[in-house]
């Protein structure tokens, strides 16, 4: 299935965008594709729902697309987990996974305006497969168990301000969780439809300019293994965002530096989870 929730930033409906690009209401089992929704199973009733022929029709156009997930209680990101990013920022491979969080309400629809901080001259991009969690996940012991509790995947844009990330603090948070600085969606699509997720082409552009062109396979750790360990040093809860990880080319490790400004349009794309645009402005 792929989930979505259409309308104006803080009234989006949840929906379900079906293979055949009709869009049916899941109001009548849900208000809302949050934490409460997954934690009691709403996947399921969901799919009883469309087999069931009892989610009305919509027509989504003119509806704005916000994130799939409402009011994640925490975004977890990992980062240096491509090798090839790590060596063009001139990071020494990681021997662990690189944890750091991201103020949850960066989180906003895939076409949303992103917001340049006021002073920033360093502004970036990051094209991720964030992974959504469907259940309660603490301690687990195999990668079976971590796969068990994915929701399902998305793409996220984790856009970061560098100097704010590097220059200003020991840890990462200030130049993460400037506002609007979480795309996400279009769509959430459930685990059943992405049989690997170690499989998945990704690509990003500036003013149409390809710059990210990778694949998820070149992970330094897998996403089992991420969930895994995380498990170990947190509580996941349903509904917690997990951003696994940015391939190379990003402007910091580019020749040129060259970070985005006022008026630039980033485009995101990874194999079966849709397509990301989002024009950037002055906050």
């Amino acid at each position: 299935m792929k989930l979505m929730r259409l309308g104006e930033p803080g009234a989006e409906r949840p929906a379900l965008l079906l293979p055949d690009g009709r869009v049916l209401d899941a109001a009548p089992v849900t208000s809302d594709f949050d934490r409460r929704f997954f934690a009691d199973g709403g996947l399921e009733l969901l799919r009883g729902a469309v087999e069931g022929g009892v989610l009305p029709e919509i027509d989504p156009a003119g509806l704005r697309i916000g994130p799939p997930v409402a009011g994640p209680g925490k975004v977890v990101c990992v980062g240096l987990n491509y090798r090839d990013h790590a060596a063009e920022t001139g990071a020494t491979i990681p021997a662990r996974p690189v944890v750091f969080m991201k103020d949850p309400s960066t989180v906003v629809g895939p076409h949303d305006q992103v917001l340049i901080p006021r002073r920033s001259t360093r502004t970036d991009w990051e094209v991720e497969l964030a992974v959504v969690i469907g259940s309660t996940a603490r301690y687990l012991d195999s990668p079976e168990r971590a796969s068990e509790v994915i929701a399902g995947y998305a793409i996220s844009n984790d856009v970061s301000e560098r100097e704010f990330q590097l220059d200003f603090s020991s840890q990462w948070d200030l130049g993460k969780s400037c506002e609007t600085f979480n795309p996400l969606g279009p769509w959430l699509v459930t685990a059943d439809e992405v049989p690997d997720p170690q499989a998945l082409g990704m690509r990003l552009s500036v003013n149409g300019r390809l710059r990210q062109d990778g694949n998820t396979k070149n992970m330094i750790f897998d996403v089992p293994y991420l969930i895994g360990y995380l498990s170990q040093h947190m509580v996941l809860n349903p509904g917690d965002v997990i951003n696994t990880g940015t391939p190379a080319g990003v402007a910091l490790g580019l020749p040129d530096t060259p970070y985005l400004r006022a008026g630039d349009t980033v485009d995101l794309a990874i194999d079966g989870l849709g397509r990301q645009s989002q024009t950037f402005a002055p906050a």
